[in-house]
């Protein structure tokens, strides 16, 4: 204990009349609030993940207080997205009129981003007022009772509910040690003692359990591959459709090269074969050679039909040429 004499003390877990005492060695309530608070916790009539407003992970979020009437989410929102970046905002305002009530939840996109709002961001000023930052115990502490039913940290001292034990006033060292046996046979659960630090060292939030990190972990791991593989088979897809769209187009272009040659009387075995393999080049000198050819047998065949009919012609005049000489003698004699 005398180690510990100069040493402030924060709770790990939520205790109604620990929280109402300076040093955390009460044994009885000693106002109604604390009375309030501790008939709640003994019949677990709070629960603390009833709030269907509550959204988001808890190990990423920080608790804002003592925020000026003048602060507007947007504001907030600003203020808070120079120690990381803001996933969600909600501002607390009040049911009926709608007027803020002083304090926020602000999550951010990490945990790591969340401890660093949580170092720096306390004390800060925002709109002329100082704030305070805490780490999320509605839902991280355990035995948590917020305010309304009594419990909560904090408080003013002219209202007469200090709570102690949180960051921004933790527990003193105690005068005397926690009386267990008079707890026990009053029937009250001892409080827990917490830890014990200087005054100059800055108490750290829970961290996520190991088993939730390694869940997260496998799943953004598993979303990962399903990622690949996903990308993966849509790459083969599109390389079987390309591979498709290929096949036909090479296959409609030896169908019209087959239709050519029986068109124009040509045997394929004259004319070179089109495989899917043809490249481009082959394809356009196919296609130059095949022109050509027609061209040749259009010309051999004008001139084929050229060359009888000058021959006609020609056996026509000389079979005419007799008759027309025989003709012109006789009119000559008469």
């Amino acid at each position: 204990m005398s180690s510990n004499i100069n040493s402030v003390f924060y709770a790990e877990s939520y205790h109604p009349i620990q929280a109402g005492s300076i040093d955390g060695t009460d044994i009885l309530p000693h106002d109604n609030a604390v009375y309030r608070a501790l008939l709640c916790s003994n019949a677990a009539l709070y629960d603390p993940t009833g709030d269907p407003k509550i959204i988001g992970d808890p190990y990423c979020t920080v608790f804002v207080g003592r925020l000026s009437h003048l602060t507007t989410e947007p504001t907030l929102h600003k203020a808070m997205s120079k120690y990381g970046r803001v996933k969600n905002l909600r501002l607390v305002r009040h049911i009926v009129t709608g007027a803020s009530r002083r304090y926020a939840f602000v999550e951010f996109e990490t945990e790591r981003e969340m401890r660093r709002a949580y170092q720096d961001a306390h004390h800060a000023i925002i709109d002329d007022a100082e704030i305070i930052v805490d780490y999320n115990r509605q839902q991280l502490m355990p035995g948590w009772i917020p305010r309304r039913l009594g419990g909560g940290l904090g408080g003013r001292k002219e209202s007469g509910q200090l709570r102690f034990g949180g960051r921004e006033r933790p527990f003193r060292a105690p005068l005397q040690p926690i009386p267990y046996e008079d707890l026990k046979k009053l029937g009250i659960t001892p409080p827990p003692e917490g830890r014990y630090m200087s005054r100059f060292q800055v108490p750290s939030p829970p961290r996520k359990p190991r088993k939730l990190v390694e869940k997260e972990e496998y799943s953004y791991k598993r979303s990962s591959v399903d990622r690949e593989e996903l990308s993966q088979r849509s790459s083969s897809m599109e390389r079987d459709e390309h591979r498709r769209t290929v096949g036909r187009k090479q296959g409609s272009r030896k169908r019209s090269y087959v239709e050519e040659e029986s068109q124009y009387g040509k045997s394929s075995e004259d004319r070179p074969e089109c495989s899917p393999k043809t490249t481009s080049i082959e394809t356009d000198h196919n296609y130059k050679r095949s022109t050509l050819d027609r061209e040749e047998h259009y010309h051999s065949r004008s001139n084929a039909e050229g060359g009888e009919i000058s021959r006609k012609r020609s056996s026509r005049y000389k079979e005419e040429r007799p008759s027309k000489r025989h003709r012109h003698y006789s009119r000559s004699n008469h």
